[in-house]
């Protein structure tokens, strides 16, 4: 009788996480080895003594920009967008969109353009009011905006994450994230909006989680993170529906293999292209890469036990030719997702996907 007992549990538990429906359909493809940090990426401790600023309750500052009044905005969790002065000081919450901005931009005319991933792409003009310019419930408009650029004439570059896993039916943008990148099926988007013709197009298709986006100096170019497969893109301005999957030669892989998620683009004031890592590689995900089964099991079990990625704080500075020249980093991870740099005259603040507070580093007056 316990013999039976025990190989009843034993044929329950094999068809639980071989048979229990999970939300995604994996995709195989090859991770190629992890660099490591070595080289360039050499372990240092430069980001171990950041300052810290209150966000007054506000968590998340996943994206911050210096407006044209001057002022600090950072975007936080539950559609608060924070103003504050570059110090911190006379914070306030400047509007509250009711979704998550994870990144915003300013046009010729100060309105704050937003990527909120959970309403759409959101113009905000001076006077705090919210207008929708492409909502992801628009029928085969958007799913999961993520980053954003402004072009000198006003149209508007931004990622597209998944149209698999749009955050609002799949508990928030980290949980979407995690689904997008465990299943591979590559269905991020680079789509450009005229906002004087109100009209939609893709760029470029086929990203595994697409991400952070800059513009090259003479917006001929689009940089654009891929970050469910630790790269970095260059695609021309004025592809149309192209699948970076098939070679052209309006795209190219600028980074690759990179040693973490890459999450947000921001261009500094000397022209260089800030990057930042959300999360380091993780040896266990990527040995999984072209074990779609495997994935599927791991994710029937409780989520404790997912194999996720330590924490570890790191952001650099690259060239539009692709030449890493800034490396920071901070093994302990105390600051969480380091997902950006925004780079003002005098500081470099340090952007977050979890953080309480917005850290933030001074310029040294004598490089």
């Amino acid at each position: 009788m316990k013999t039976a007992v025990t190989l009843s549990i034993i044929v329950i538990i094999v068809a639980y996480f071989s048979w229990w429906p999970v939300p995604v359909e994996p995709i195989s493809w090859d991770a190629p080895a992890a660099p490591g940090y070595t080289e360039v990426h050499a372990p240092n401790h430069r980001l171990a003594d950041l300052q810290l600023i209150s966000l007054s309750g506000g968590k998340g500052p996943e994206h911050i920009a210096l407006g044209r009044d001057g002022k600090l905005y950072a975007s936080t969790a539950g559609g608060a967008m924070i103003r504050m002065n570059p110090d911190g000081t006379a914070a306030e919450v400047f509007v509250n969109t009711g979704g998550r901005v994870l990144g915003f931009d300013f046009d010729t005319n100060g309105n704050l353009i937003a990527a909120d991933a959970i309403r759409g792409v959101l113009k905000i003009a001076p006077d705090r009011t919210v207008t929708v310019l492409a909502g992801t419930s628009d029928e085969g408009s958007v799913s999961y905006p993520n980053s954003l650029t402004v072009a000198s004439n006003g149209k508007i570059y931004f990622t597209d994450s998944s149209t698999r896993f749009p955050p609002s039916s799949w508990g928030g943008t980290f949980e979407a994230s995690v689904l997008d990148i465990v299943e591979q099926s590559a269905t991020g988007r680079v789509l450009e909006y005229d906002p004087t013709q109100e009209t939609l197009r893709t760029v470029a298709k086929g990203l595994s989680f697409a991400n952070g986006i800059a513009l090259s100096l003479d917006e001929q170019t689009l940089f654009v993170n891929e970050t469910g497969r630790y790269r970095v893109w260059k695609i021309a301005i004025d592809a149309h529906d192209l699948d970076v999957a098939h070679k052209s030669p309006q795209t190219r892989v600028l980074l690759d293999n990179l040693p973490g998620y890459p999450d947000n683009l921001m261009r500094s004031p000397n022209g260089n292209i800030w990057l930042g890592f959300a999360k380091p590689r993780n040896t266990i995900i990527d040995f999984m890469s072209d074990k779609p089964f495997l994935r599927k099991v791991v994710l029937r079990f409780p989520r404790a036990l997912w194999p996720m990625p330590e924490a570890y704080g790191h952001v650099i500075a690259f060239t539009e030719e692709g030449r890493v020249v800034i490396d920071w980093q901070d093994p302990t991870g105390i600051y969480p997702e380091t997902t950006g740099v925004t780079e003002t005259l005098d500081r470099f603040y340090i952007q977050s996907l979890h953080a309480d507070n917005l850290g933030w580093l001074a310029k040294d007056p004598n490089p």
